[in-house]
């Protein structure tokens, strides 16, 4: 069982040093913790299944190292503008019939303009709501102001992922700070919107780099109520192409230390599955995963099919979220 100190209230910070015990606990046990957790607080044999859609590709002014959007980097994306509003519907329309409950529109800015790109995104939200859909979106960094005005147009989410520990997090990206990250998730819940955030592993991170990551989520003023863990898509182009795949077991052990962190949470079982088998997407299932990213990218980077994940679904017995089961906010 987990210490006394690793299993604080609710109410009560994690310690860093806590979140590091419950981290460096044998593998198993952890997981068998991170299932006990899952099994209090969620229907195991519910999986969310959400789609994620680029809506602005390319030509980002950013230099994330694992980007292969970035303006900065050789990376084979060719850029694209902004999508009418009514192909994303479509595309929204298409994900909802093929099961998923959750569309998230993702552009490749540095931050949110105010003007016509951003009233487009608005009516995309309108419209995804306006489907039973839950809407989120990733859109890079945005003000207080912009945020109620999402708020308003009625998104659920906004995410906005801290990707690694804010030491680290300077080895990868030079074109914003740690501090522009955290403002945004400020805004986004001064508005009342949940945030959607959480890392990418396989960069080049120490275990320690985790758990500060870990540690900083589990501390935000208001924790996330979705937490993506993604896995390093070590994408052609960018500078952290040729970096090896992340191991399997130490894949599982960030989804069973997150779900034990954020009980109630959507834990997201993110990019980078296609280099998981499906034994170690089981394993991660087991140890609390509860959501997947459907559609054959995220994004730029590829994705496993439709047809494999339906196929992976059934047979651990698992079956997709339905969207009573799971209503979208107001």
């Amino acid at each position: 069982m987990i210490s006394p100190a690793a299993k604080a209230p609710s109410a009560e910070r994690w310690t860093l040093k806590a979140v590091r015990e419950l981290f460096e606990r044998p593998l198993l046990d952890l997981v068998f913790e991170a299932a006990r957790v899952y099994r209090d607080h969620h229907d195991e044999r519910r999986v969310q299944l959400c789609t994620l859609l680029s809506v602005k590709t390319g030509a980002c002014p950013e230099d994330c190292g694992y980007c292969p959007q970035s303006a900065h980097h050789d990376a084979p994306v060719e850029p694209r503008k902004l999508m009418d509003a009514r192909e994303v519907l479509e595309r929204a329309r298409e994900a909802r019939d093929a099961g998923s409950t959750r569309f998230c529109m993702g552009a490749a800015w540095r931050e949110v303009k105010d003007g016509p790109d951003f009233d487009r995104v608005l009516e995309m939200v309108r419209g995804v709501r306006r489907l039973g859909l839950e809407a989120c979106c990733t859109l890079g960094m945005i003000t207080e102001e912009q945020a109620r005005r999402l708020k308003e147009a009625g998104l659920t989410a906004y995410n906005h992922n801290l990707d690694s520990s804010e030491e680290f997090y300077g080895k990868v990206i030079s074109t914003r700070s740690y501090e522009d990250r955290l403002r945004t998730l400020r805004n986004v819940a001064r508005a009342g919107i949940s945030a959607c955030c959480g890392g990418i592993i396989g960069m080049g991170e120490s275990l320690e780099d985790r758990v500060a990551l870990l540690h900083t989520l589990a501390n935000l003023e208001n924790p996330p109520e979705s937490v993506p863990v993604n896995a390093l898509v070590a994408a052609p182009g960018t500078p952290l192409e040729g970096r090896p795949p992340v191991d399997a077991f130490e894949f599982v052990r960030m989804i069973a230390a997150a779900r034990v962190l954020f009980p109630r949470a959507k834990v997201r079982l993110s990019a980078g599955r296609l280099s998981l088998s499906p034994e170690a997407q089981a394993l991660c299932f087991l140890a609390g995963a509860d959501s997947i990213f459907t559609g054959e990218k995220l994004l730029t980077t590829p994705n496993p099919s439709w047809e494999a994940d339906r196929a992976l679904l059934k047979t651990l017995g698992l079956k997709p979220l339905k969207p009573e089961e799971h209503a979208p906010e107001a």
